[in-house]
C-alpha cells in the first residue's frame, strides 16, 4: 500500500509554482485513481481515454459535443437565470408582489437580489460540485477500472499514467490539450503518416507518440529526465494492444535540447545507439511536438534542435507543432499578455525567414476543423502549425 495517509490526500496543498493538469477538465466528476508514487514522490494516476473512431456517426458527435460543453452547463450561473427572469414582465410582477425590490447598501451601491434557488436546483448543484479526492491503490490493481473498461473494447482505449499537479519543471508528466489536438490530427490523417519514421520532441507521457505508433513504422519519443522517460516507457508498454502486429514501434529516448549531440553513453538509460541515430537521419520524415512552448529559453533551444536535426536528415521533413495560448496577467505590463506565445511566433517567423543557403522552411497554420477522436475541450486558444523543412544543398 502506498504510504500516504487519507488525511494528506483529502487536503492537498499547492505551492506557488504548482501547475495543474488538463485531465481535471476532462473528467471533473470522476474519481481519479492513484496507483503509486513516482521516484520524486509525486502521486501517479492511471487514466483511460476512449477513442471515438466513428466520428461520422451522430451518436459519437453528440458524445463529443456533450463532453466539451459539460462544464459550461455545470457552472451555469444564477446571474443568467436572474437575467432571464428580469426580461419576463410576468415574473417581475410576481417578484414585486412578494415585496422584493431593489435595495441600496451602506455605500449607496445597488444591491442585486437574486431569484431564490429551489431545493432541487441546490441539490443538483451539490451533486455536480462534489469534491473529488484520489483513491490510493496498490500498484497494479487495475481491476478498480473494471466497470469503465467493460464499456470499451481494447482498440478503443488508451491507458496513460500521469500526474495531476507538478512544479513547472515537471509538467511533462501531465497530459495537455495540445497533445490531444495533435493526436486527433494524426488519427484524422492516418494515411499521411502510415509507415513513416517519426521523431517527437518533448514527448512527456507519450500519448501523442503512442497514437502515432498505431500508424507509423517507427516513432522515437524523446524527452529528458529518467523518471519522466520511465513513465513514458511504462505508457508505451500499457498500449501495446494498439500497435499493429510486427509494425508500429515506439522507442523512448533521451534528447536534451540544450545539448548539441545525442546521448550515446551505453551506461546511460534511454541513450541512443549509433544504428538508431543513423536510422533517424536516413528515414525520419516527420517531427512533432505538443505543448512545449512555455519558456522562452526552451523555445529557443527547441528551434535550434529542429534546425540541427532537419539539416542532418537525408529527406525533406514535415514538422507539426501543437500548442495552447495561455493568457497571464503580468505586473511588468499591468495587463493580460501571452508572452510565451509571442516569443514562439517571433521565433517561428525567424525560422521561416532564415536565409543560410542550406535550409528552407515553409510555415503554415492548420485549420482545426478536422474530426475529434478524443474527448476534450477544443478551445479557441489551441493552434496547430505545419513546417516543411527542405535542404537546399
Amino acid at each position: 500500500m502506498v504510504d500516504v495517509t487519507e488525511k494528506e490526500m483529502d487536503n492537498p496543498t499547492f505551492k506557488s509554482d504548482t501547475v495543474l493538469s488538463d485531465v481535471h477538465l476532462h473528467c471533473p466528476n470522476k474519481r481519479h485513481l492513484m496507483v503509486r508514487l513516482n521516484a520524486v514522490g509525486q502521486p501517479v494516476f492511471l487514466s483511460y481515454f476512449r477513442l471515438l473512431w466513428n466520428t461520422e456517426d451522430s451518436t459519437s458527435e453528440k458524445h463529443v459535443r456533450d463532453a466539451t460543453t459539460e462544464r459550461a452547463h455545470q457552472y451555469r450561473s444564477g446571474d443568467e437565470l436572474c437575467d432571464k427572469d428580469r426580461n419576463n414582465p410576468k415574473k417581475e410582477r410576481e417578484f414585486n408582489s412578494e415585496g422584493v425590490e431593489a435595495l441600496l447598501d451602506d455605500d449607496g451601491d445597488l444591491e442585486v437580489v437574486r431569484r431564490p434557488r429551489s431545493a432541487s436546483e441546490l441539490e443538483a448543484e451539490d451533486l455536480l460540485r462534489d469534491r473529488v479526492y484520489p483513491v490510493i491503490l496498490m500498484k497494479g490493481k487495475e481491476d478498480a477500472f473494471e466497470d469503465e473498461e467493460q464499456e470499451c473494447t481494447c482498440s478503443d482505449v488508451v491507458k496513460i499514467e500521469h500526474t495531476m499537479a507538478t512544479p513547472l519543471e515537471d509538467v511533462g508528466k501531465q497530459v495537455w490539450r495540445a497533445a490531444f489536438l495533435l493526436a486527433d490530427y494524426i488519427l484524422f490523417k492516418r494515411d499521411t503518416f502510415r509507415c513513416c519514421s517519426v521523431l517527437e520532441l518533448g514527448g512527456g507521457t507519450g500519448i501523442t507518440s503512442i497514437i502515432m505508433g498505431t500508424v507509423a513504422r517507427r516513432v522515437y519519443c524523446t524527452d529528458v529526465g529518467e523518471d519522466l522517460l520511465a513513465m513514458c516507457e511504462q505508457n508505451v508498454a500499457l498500449n501495446k494492444h494498439l500497435m499493429e502486429p510486427e509494425r508500429g514501434e515506439v522507442k523512448v529516448k533521451e534528447l536534451d535540447w540544450l545539448k548539441d549531440e545525442f546521448c550515446t553513453d551505453p551506461e546511460a538509460p534511454y541513450s541512443w545507439s549509433e544504428e538508431e541515430i543513423a536510422d533517424l537521419h536516413d528515414h525520419c520524415t516527420v517531427i512533432m511536438a505538443a505543448d512545449v512552448f512555455y519558456d522562452d529559453d526552451l523555445t529557443d533551444a527547441l528551434f535550434r534542435t529542429l534546425y540541427r536535426i532537419t539539416h542532418n536528415l537525408r529527406n525533406s521533413c514535415t514538422v507539426y507543432l501543437a500548442l495552447e495560448k495561455r493568457l497571464n496577467f503580468t505586473l511588468r505590463h499591468m495587463d493580460v499578455t501571452c508572452e510565451a506565445y509571442s516569443h514562439f511566433r517571433n521565433t517561428l517567423n525567424d525560422l521561416e525567414n532564415l536565409q543560410d543557403g542550406k535550409m528552407k522552411y515553409t510555415v503554415e497554420p492548420i485549420k482545426l476543423d478536422f474530426c475529434q477522436f478524443l474527448i476534450y475541450e477544443r478551445i479557441e486558444q489551441l493552434e496547430l502549425w505545419k513546417i516543411i523543412a527542405e535542404q537546399l544543398t
